[in-house]
């Protein structure tokens, strides 16, 4: 047998069945009615502010009302990633396939208007396609894709996204699974004083553009953006997020007592043999390994929300994120760092609007492809 034909020598866990694939199919195209509530239904000033702190972005135009009153749009705007917080579904929350690990992987946003402060939010969503992949980490995977579509209190059509997670076999991705492989043999990184501070002159010199516009007309094609830095990786930072985010399963007492009752197969018994969240793999080791990650990792909505922090912080307040493309490549487990790199690669003008094509790559600190990005941001020009 080949490796991603292989069996587990030991099942924990439920595994994808033909049976399962046949009836999650059935829900494509079918708008999703019962969900949970989201973590934020309204951009109010103080979950603005949790959510960009918890990517660690101190953007004024998003976090002081002071500042941002004194700019054009005279109020405090939500960081283009907040909406991940208005929908669980855009943020990972998927239906079917139970006991079967959801691994969110990527987004496709488009933003159509800002979201102000006090902006209330509503979303429709649907099941889009399913797709079935062969991975090194998990052998047979399937992308399950869903779209989601973000209003504003006046029924304004504020974004849309679709966005996706891989559902993958537990088992075998920790048995027979090869894509961590070296990351297993290489042991864990340990830094030195020397390291560390190399690292945090790219915090002490992190720029946001801020009040000085960026214009069209000074931006060529071949441009480098600053890298930018995230982490090195922390638990303490991978819930940081999540207080911002809201999390997919974090509940408590009753009310995750009513989930895991809802839905029998959420809920994975720990070592008490109580059942608890899938959603710990990003804070408890041993149950991360179990799932054949390399180690309590990251959130993949977290990552996508650095990609964006990334751009927001070089087109400036005049600028507008009109679309960002990710793809989230392999986990960054606790200890690891991420460096963001940009090049603009195209420069163009559409339906009156001047746009800047930006090409990301976010790596490790041992050069691995961490995620990749696509945006498109719209800056002023000092001809219109």
């Amino acid at each position: 047998m080949s490796e991603t034909e292989a069996a587990p020598a030991q099942r924990h866990f439920p595994k994808i069945t033909e049976a399962a694939l046949d009836d999650l199919r059935k829900r494509i195209g079918v708008t999703i009615t019962d969900t949970v509530e989201p973590w934020n239904y309204e951009a109010t000033r103080d979950g603005i502010r949790h959510y960009a702190h918890g990517i660690g972005d101190d953007n004024p135009l998003w976090c002081d009302p002071a500042y941002a009153e004194k700019t054009a749009h005279g109020t405090i705007l939500a960081l283009p990633s907040f909406l991940f917080s208005t929908s669980r579904i855009v943020s990972g929350y998927v239906g079917g396939l139970a006991g079967t690990h959801a691994m969110w992987a990527g987004a496709n946003w488009e933003w159509h208007k800002p979201v102000r402060r006090n902006d209330v939010i509503s979303t429709t969503a649907h099941l889009k396609d399913l797709v079935e992949h062969q991975t090194r980490f998990a052998g047979r995977s399937f992308q399950q894709i869903y779209h989601v579509d973000f209003y504003n209190q006046h029924g304004d059509h504020v974004a849309e996204c679709d966005s996706y997670c891989f559902r993958t076999d537990r088992d075998h991705a920790r048995e027979v699974g090869t894509k961590y492989s070296e990351a297993k043999e290489r042991g864990e990184k340990v830094y030195s004083e020397e390291e560390l501070q190399k690292l945090y002159e790219l915090y002490r010199n992190e720029e946001v553009r801020g009040a000085t516009p960026r214009y069209w007309e000074d931006v060529k094609v071949g441009d480098k953006l600053p890298t930018m830095l995230k982490g090195p990786m922390t638990v303490t930072g991978f819930i940081g997020y999540a207080q911002g985010w809201g999390g997919l399963y974090i509940r408590t007492n009753k009310i995750a007592w009513a989930m895991f009752d809802k839905h029998p197969g959420l809920g994975i018994k720990n070592r008490f043999g109580i059942p608890d969240c899938p959603e710990r793999v990003h804070w408890d080791q041993d149950f991360a390994l179990k799932v054949g990650a390399p180690g309590a990792y990251d959130y993949g909505p977290e990552r996508c929300s650095w990609l964006t922090h990334h751009c927001t912080n070089w087109m400036g307040d005049a600028g507008f994120l009109r679309k960002a493309k990710s793809q989230i490549r392999r986990h960054n487990p606790e200890g690891d760092v991420v460096l963001i790199d940009g090049t603009v690669t195209g420069k163009y003008e559409e339906n009156g609007q001047h746009l800047v094509e930006i090409t990301q790559k976010a790596t490790t600190y041992n050069d691995e492809t961490s995620a990749t990005g696509v945006a498109v941001v719209q800056l002023p020009s000092r001809g219109a």
